[in-house]
């Protein structure tokens, strides 16, 4: 068993599988592991289990928050929480100076607080050890949703990829790989590039109420709104449309229900779709980021 997070005094905040999966490997790697949101019966044995935010933070120098982060009113998704699972300021001011706080996106009173706290905000959704691999599980949970919602076969479809970023590239492969006739819209004109090269259609964002017309499977993954009522009524009215931007994601739900166009909002799919294999993405990544910031808040410690 490694040691390397020995004495470390980490809570771990809501979540879902792949928490299970990252606090199994904490405790192995040594840490005090703290966990709220998850029954006793699924926390492995070596972490304590607590019913409140308030007690797991108390004398934590780590809290790991899940990917999807809070809402506004600072509820941290916790699926297998029976009572909602809230972060507050008084939760906070429990931890020491300098304290890490790690979450995939915060939002800006998170960013405030630990300011205001002295804490260290970690923010983790976009890091590449964690996006790029986490897009291959995104990529595949639009796939089959693809296939469940849709009355064709994704070979010889019209399928559009709006956005070009990890999941986008990842995505529109997949496509291609399946036999799908790509079309990629993208701003920038290295996006663009890139997706000429890997054989797809490139579109620019003006282009997009045309490409509308003709596309059969839409995936979004730009958290803005693209698929405005305007795009959406010269849209192909067979269209299905799968957003996996975050909440809200950029589709106008309202309008594409109006048109009697089908689009779905799927954002987090790693987590529903291959909670093992997004969970040991986090086992991998987390403690090597844990140690690393240890090391540069001045308290040394090295992997085995």
């Amino acid at each position: 068993m490694s040691s390397v997070l020995s004495g470390i005094k980490i809570a771990v905040l809501g979540g879902d599988d792949r928490e299970v999966i990252l606090i199994h490997e904490l405790v192995k790697m040594g840490a005090t592991v703290t966990v709220a949101g998850f029954p006793r019966d699924m926390v492995c044995h070596g972490a304590l289990s607590v019913n409140t935010v308030e007690d797991a933070c108390k004398e934590a120098e780590v809290i790991i928050m899940p990917l999807p982060g809070t809402n506004s009113e600072g509820v941290i998704r916790a699926v297998y929480a029976e009572e909602p699972l809230v972060l507050t300021y008084a939760a906070l001011q429990m931890l020491p100076a300098h304290a890490l706080v790690i979450i995939g996106s915060a939002r800006s009173y998170l960013k405030e607080w630990c300011k205001k706290l002295n804490l260290s905000l970690l923010e983790i959704a976009e890091i590449d050890e964690i996006a790029i691999p986490n897009s291959i599980p995104t990529a595949e949970g639009a796939l089959q949703i693809a296939m469940m919602e849709s009355r064709i076969t994704i070979h010889g479809s019209k399928s559009c990829v709006i956005g070009f970023g990890r999941v986008g590239i990842t995505l529109a492969r997949c496509l291609k790989a399946l036999g799908a006739d790509v079309s990629v819209v993208a701003r920038k004109p290295g996006q663009l590039a890139r997706a000429h090269e890997m054989g797809c259609r490139r579109v620019e964002f003006k282009q997009l109420k045309e490409i509308m017309k003709e596309s059969e499977l839409v995936f979004n993954t730009v958290p803005a709104p693209v698929l405005t009522a305007e795009c959406l009524k010269h849209a192909n009215p067979n269209v299905v449309i799968i957003d996996l931007a975050a909440q809200p994601g950029g589709t106008d739900f309202e309008a594409a229900n109006y048109y009697g166009i089908k689009a779905i909002l799927a954002p987090g799919l790693p987590g529903k779709v291959a909670p093992v294999t997004s969970g040991k993405i986090l086992a991998e990544v987390i403690p090597r980021l844990i140690v690393e910031e240890m090391s540069r808040l001045g308290q040394p410690l090295f992997l085995d």
